[in-house]
């Protein structure tokens, strides 16, 4: 063929093999921008990133998963972004019964810095793309930022009952959960200047998970015994309880909530029950329950996305439960008793620290064998302390909860 014909077809058959191959395609308008901290991570060894089939119903604007069968592959040791590559490895303590910070070397455990904050500091919160360090003052109705280059704090905040803090997958709201004003508040999350606040049907909404697509998250009510399915997509409309659903048993006091690798399953501790629910987050409803401990409490992935740490509050004890098979299979026990609540993990996934809530203490627990490596005096009633930096590309909030 010749002449006009035979360019068309031509030009009709480059397109069929460009489209076949996948070449000439632009950015996808999900992809993280260019130089964001979604978009400084490489999948282990220099691996393609791939595409999960169900990326398409991914909320908007959120970061594409490196793994479609893991929701943690980002947070693998070394896998540190560029945004935190540089910050010192520093933990942050927030101590509620004497309104203070106490910053913890991880190499020494010593401590390097105190300072003050506002009233009953709650958790220390990563920001979504890990700039900001931010203390919950939950009585004193502020927050107070913290330099993670310096760990030095800023000026303080005004935000309302800021008992715990969280940031939407796709980066666009901070979520101040305000405890005892039984409300969700969706704030900018840069200034914090509120956008909307969301009243919850529960009593002491407390903290989240959210889904593998980011389109909702499971909430817990800790002294209603409930917990919520909330709805993050489709703006101020979308942002809704979606539905509620009550625990087993006689009294439940679900706290944290955890998803599992795979995006199947949000893990709930009850310090009541002593274990943690096992919900389907799609159905909302319990399909099972694992025991751990009296007291459990926080909850965090190590970083071969294998097991669950769990925190036995009132057994002074650390249950490792498997993703695989669901059950736990080592008890780490603090010598002498002790109080674990919350924490994370270090960088290298070889270091679990937690606060002692009850005992003014922060332990450092080796992973690898669960022998306690340091005890470390702190200030009155540690809570939410925060490990960081940590592997991942943004920050869902909490302690440090990164994908």
């Amino acid at each position: 063929m010749t002449g006009r014909r035979g360019a068309t077809v031509a030009a009709m058959l480059l397109a069929l093999v460009l489209a076949i191959s996948g070449c000439g395609r632009g950015a996808h308008r999900d992809d993280p921008p260019v130089g964001s901290p979604a978009s400084s991570t490489i999948a282990p060894h220099g691996a393609a990133i791939t595409t999960p089939k169900r990326a398409r119903t991914l909320l908007p604007g959120m970061p594409r998963p490196l793994d479609p069968r893991d929701v943690y592959a980002a947070d693998r040791p070394g896998m540190l972004s560029r945004v935190v590559r540089h910050d010192p490895a520093l933990v942050y303590v927030p101590n509620s019964g004497s309104n203070t910070v106490d910053v913890i070397d991880q190499r020494t455990f010593r401590i390097v810095r105190h300072f003050a904050t506002g009233a009953q500091p709650q958790h220390v919160t990563p920001s979504w793309d890990l700039r900001r360090l931010w203390v919950g003052n939950d009585r004193g109705n502020s927050l107070t930022p913290i330099d993670p280059r310096t760990g030095r704090p800023g000026a303080r905040v005004a935000v309302a009952d800021p008992y715990n803090l969280y940031f939407t997958p796709d980066g666009r709201f901070a979520l101040v959960v305000a405890e005892r004003m039984a409300r969700l508040d969706f704030r900018d999350p840069h200034t914090m200047a509120l956008r909307h606040a969301l009243p919850v049907p529960c009593r002491g909404v407390d903290h989240m998970d959210f889904s593998a697509d980011g389109t909702y998250a499971i909430v817990s009510c800790e002294f209603s015994g409930q917990i919520l399915k909330v709805g993050i997509a489709g703006g101020t409309k979308g942002q809704r309880v979606l539905g509620s659903l009550r625990l087993p048993g006689g009294m439940p006091m679900p706290q944290d909530v955890k998803l599992s690798p795979d995006g199947r399953v949000f893990y709930v501790a009850d310090m009541r029950a002593g274990g943690v629910w096992l919900v389907d987050g799609a159905a909302f409803k319990v399909i099972g329950f694992v025991a751990t401990g009296r007291g459990a409490h926080g909850m965090y992935a190590s970083r071969d996305s294998k097991v669950l740490y769990v925190s036995n509050r009132e057994a002074g004890s650390i249950s490792v439960l498997s993703f695989a098979t669901r059950r736990v299979v080592k008890t780490w026990h603090l010598p002498g008793g002790g109080s674990p609540d919350m924490g994370g993990v270090s960088a290298n996934g070889k270091i679990l620290w937690l606060s002692g809530r009850y005992n003014h203490e922060v332990y450092a627990i080796d992973t690898r064998s669960g022998r306690l490596l340091a005890r470390i005096p702190v200030g009155a009633g540690p809570h939410g302390l925060c490990v960081f930096p940590q592997p991942g590309r943004y920050s869902l909030g909490h302690t440090g909860v990164y994908r």
